[in-house]
């Protein structure tokens, strides 16, 4: 059965530091391209981050220079590094796979991230 799995999520101030991790299982990880998306409630789900097969990396503006992806396919997993937290990064964390060759995806449960002094 294929199943991603989020974690790392969680409570932290302003400026903190959280690194999230995306487990996957019932998949060959290294064939799928990796985004982090993230949602507010009342509000639609917006991409954070992206990673191929390649390992080439884009993020959205807002968290250039803050948040890092990267992935390590020995242990399938899909990292987010996400330093010097703002309050506006505080929503659920999701993870999507796609696999290059077929088209299949799949979602995460998601992990909440709250970033409040």
């Amino acid at each position: 059965q294929v199943q991603l799995v989020e974690s790392g999520g969680g409570l932290v101030q302003p400026g903190g530091s959280l690194r999230l991790s995306c487990v996957s299982s019932g998949m060959t990880f290294g064939d799928y391209v990796v985004t982090w998306y993230r949602q507010v409630p009342g509000k639609q789900r917006d991409l954070v981050a992206h990673i191929t097969t390649d390992d080439i990396t884009e993020y959205v503006d807002s968290v250039k220079g803050r948040f890092t992806i990267s992935r390590e396919n020995a242990k399938n997993t899909v990292y987010l590094q996400m330093n010097s937290l703002k309050p506006e990064d505080t929503a659920v964390y999701y993870c999507h796979a796609r696999d290059v060759y077929f088209g299949y995806t799949y979602w995460g449960q998601g992990t909440q991230v709250t970033v409040s002094s």
